[in-house]
């Protein structure tokens, strides 16, 4: 028993001792793990002129990244919109119709059960705002 408490108080001087070490000469854990990157200076001037041209494509790539951002939620909002517009309609079952959006231009399929479904829908589509072409693809059933 006297031999184990002995190596225990051994391995806990060491690992006072290795903190005490490390404190007094002011490194780190960081400093000892092999895997940490250390940052490096540089020497010589900064191109100015090459910086403002990579920050320039770096915003150019944001914008239009955006742009497609933009354009994808405007189509979403449009099809949200008919699909809204048919379900609450009690004469267009929505369930059975398809709508789908590209830039302004929307395309209405599936199956529906008469002629003025059909006409119903294609109108609610029409009237909805952001809308500039309609094409209908749908199909009565008979």
């Amino acid at each position: 028993m006297r031999a184990l408490r002995a190596v225990l108080l051994v391995i806990l001087l060491m690992i006072v001792g290795f903190i005490a070490f490390g404190w007094w000469t002011g490194a780190n854990m960081a400093s000892f793990h092999p895997a940490v990157e250390r940052s490096t200076g540089t020497s010589g001037a900064i191109d100015m002129t090459k910086a403002r041209e990579r920050g320039a494509e770096a915003g150019e790539k944001a914008a239009e990244a955006a742009a497609v951002i933009r354009e994808s939620v405007d189509e979403a909002a449009i099809t949200s919109k008919i699909k809204a517009k048919m379900a609450l309609d009690d004469n267009v079952r929505a369930r059975t119709i398809d709508v789908s959006t590209s830039g302004s231009t929307v395309t209405v399929g599936g199956t529906v059960r008469s002629e003025d479904e059909r006409e119903r829908a294609i109108k609610l589509a029409r009237e909805t705002q952001g809308v500039t072409r309609v094409v209908d693809r749908l199909q009565v059933k008979r």
